[in-house]
C-alpha cells in the first residue's frame, strides 16, 4: 500500500493545462486517490501506519481538488448552471459536480452511505464540498450566481402556493404556517426536540418562509415556537433549542444542512426571494416583508441566530439567547457576521469564543430584543400592537426602507465572501476529532438515541 499510494503521489497533473484536459486528468488523480483511501481499514481499527497512510491521502486529495479549482472554478460552475443560466440550488450543484467531474465531490450514493455512519465513523467524504462551495463562493461572478439561485422559491412551495393563497393554512409538519389578514404566522414544530434544527426540519421552515413571501396578501411574518411537552418544559412555547445534537452525532445530519440553512432558508428571511433573472452588477430586485420574533424561554444556536435577521424581536423576560458555538466546536451559522451589529464587537467575541449567555431584560440581552414583556398573554399583545405599527404605512415603504437598511449593513458581497470562508472552515469543524469530543463530554451525545 505505502508504495502505491507514493506511486500516486508522484502522479499528479501537470498544471496549468486546459479545462478539458486538465479536469480528466484531475478526476482519474482524485478517483484512483480515493480508491487507495476505501482499500484502508474503517478508521477505528487502523494502526499507526494505516493512519498515517490514510492522512497523506486525504491531504492529496485535498490539495488537488484546490489546485483544481483555484486555476478553473468558472470553468466547472459555467459547466454545471449552463454559462449560469440556470438557477441549481447547492445540494444538486454539488451532486452535478460529482457526476461531470468524478472524483472532484462525492457521489450520492457515497454521502448516503456516509450517513450510515455516526459522526466518529465518518470517512471525511464531505470536506470536498465544503472546499468546493468555498470556491465557488469565492469567486464573484459564481458566488453571486449561486446565492442568487438559493433566493429563488422552492419548487415545493411553488406547487402549494394555489392551495395556499385559497386556504391560507399550510401545514408542512414540522412547520405550520397560518394567514390571518395581513400576517403569517410560522410555528416552528419539532416538540420532541424542543423545536430544534435539523434535516428534516430546514426543508419545511423554507418552504413556509417561501409561501409568505410569495402571497401578495402578507405584509408581515410572524416566528414563534410551538408549546412541548418535554417533561422539564411542559405546556410553555420554546422558540428554538438550535441544532438538533443527536442527530449530529449519530450521523444524520449532514455537512450539506449548514450551507443550505444559511444560503437559503435564513438568508431568504433577511435578503428575502431573488428576481426570477439573475442581473449582476444591478440594484438588488428582492421580494421580502417585515419579520417578527416572538421568543420564549430560550432561543439556542440556530434559533438565536435568527433573531440577526429579523426586523423586531420580542421576548419573554428571563429567555435565554445563546449561541454555543464554544462547546459545540462548530461556526454559529452567520453570527460571526452579524451578531456584532446588535450587541458590538467585544460581546460577539464573548459569546462566540467564551459562551457568554444573553438574557432578555437585562442590560446586555436587550441588545438583542426590541421588547422585553412578562407572559405569553403580554406576547401575543406585542405582537399585535408591533404588527399594526409595521404595517400602516404600507408594504412598498416598509420594504423599500428594510432593503437600504440591509444593503448598508450587509452588501450582499460581503455575504457571498463570508460563506466563501464559512463552506471551508464549517466542513473542517464539521469533520473534527474536537466536535466529537465536545458533543460527548458537553451533551452526552453519545448516550442519547434517535
Amino acid at each position: 500500500m505505502r508504495s502505491a499510494v507514493e506511486a500516486w503521489r508522484a502522479s499528479v497533473p501537470d498544471q496549468p493545462a486546459p479545462f478539458a484536459a486538465a479536469s480528466a486528468a484531475t478526476s482519474a488523480y482524485l478517483v484512483r486517490g480515493e480508491e487507495l483511501l476505501a482499500g484502508l481499514p474503517p478508521a477505528r481499527e487502523r494502526g499507526a501506519a494505516e493512519a498515517d497512510t490514510a492522512a497523506l491521502l486525504r491531504e492529496g486529495l485535498d490539495a488537488e481538488r484546490a489546485r483544481f479549482l483555484r486555476a478553473h472554478i468558472e470553468d466547472v460552475y459555467t459547466a454545471l448552471t449552463d454559462d449560469l443560466r440556470l438557477a441549481v440550488r447547492d445540494e444538486a450543484l454539488v451532486y452535478d459536480a460529482a457526476e461531470r467531474f468524478p472524483g472532484l465531490v462525492p457521489t450520492r450514493a457515497q454521502v448516503a452511505e456516509e450517513r450510515r455512519r455516526s459522526l466518529p465513523d465518518k470517512t471525511g467524504v464531505e470536506l470536498a464540498q465544503g472546499i468546493f462551495l468555498s470556491f465557488v463562493l469565492a469567486s464573484p461572478r459564481c458566488g453571486a450566481h449561486l446565492v442568487w439561485s438559493m433566493l429563488r422559491p422552492t419548487n415545493e412551495a411553488l406547487a402549494r402556493l394555489d392551495d395556499f393563497r385559497a386556504t391560507g393554512v399550510a401545514d408542512l409538519g414540522h412547520t405550520y404556517l397560518e394567514r390571518r389578514g395581513p400576517v403569517a404566522y410560522i410555528e416552528i414544530r419539532n416538540e420532541r426536540h424542543l423545536n430544534a434544527e435539523d434535516c428534516v426540519t430546514l426543508p419545511t421552515t423554507e418552504v413556509a418562509v417561501d409561501l409568505a413571501l410569495l402571497d401578495p396578501e402578507i405584509e408581515v411574518g410572524v416566528i414563534r415556537g410551538a408549546v412541548v411537552d418535554h417533561p422539564r418544559y411542559a405546556g410553555r412555547r420554546i422558540f428554538g433549542a438550535g441544532l438538533n445534537l443527536t442527530h449530529l452525532y449519530h450521523g444524520s445530519l449532514d455537512f450539506m444542512f449548514f450551507v443550505t440553512r444559511d444560503l437559503g432558508y435564513v438568508n431568504k428571511l433577511f435578503r428575502g426571494l431573488s428576481a426570477p433573472v439573475h442581473h449582476p452588477g444591478e440594484p438588488e430586485d428582492t421580494t421580502e416583508k417585515l419579520w417578527i420574533a416572538a421568543v420564549e424561554t430560550f432561543a439556542i444556536g440556530g434559533a438565536c441566530q435568527l433573531l440577526h435577521t429579523v426586523d423586531h424581536v420580542v421576548a419573554t423576560r428571563g429567555t435565554r439567547l445563546y449561541l454555543p458555538a464554544r462547546k459545540e466546536g462548530i461556526l454559529p451559522g452567520a453570527s460571526n457576521l452579524r451578531l456584532a451589529r446588535s450587541v458590538g464587537d467585544r460581546l460577539a467575541r464573548r459569546a462566540i469564543l467564551s459562551g457568554l449567555e444573553f438574557v432578555a431584560g437585562t442590560p446586555d440581552g436587550d441588545l438583542l430584543c426590541d421588547e422585553v414583556v412578562g407572559s405569553t398573554e403580554e406576547m401575543d399583545a406585542a405582537v399585535a400592537a408591533r404588527v399594526e405599527t409595521l404595517t400602516s404605512s404600507g408594504l412598498v415603504n416598509a420594504a423599500g426602507n428594510r432593503r437600504a437598511l440591509r444593503v448598508g449593513a450587509e452588501p450582499l458581497d460581503l455575504f457571498r465572501r463570508y460563506m466563501a470562508t464559512f463552506c471551508r472552515e464549517q466542513a473542517y469543524c464539521y469533520l473534527s476529532p474536537a466536535l466529537v469530543s465536545n458533543l460527548e463530554e458537553h451533551w452526552n451525545a453519545h448516550e442519547r438515541r434517535l
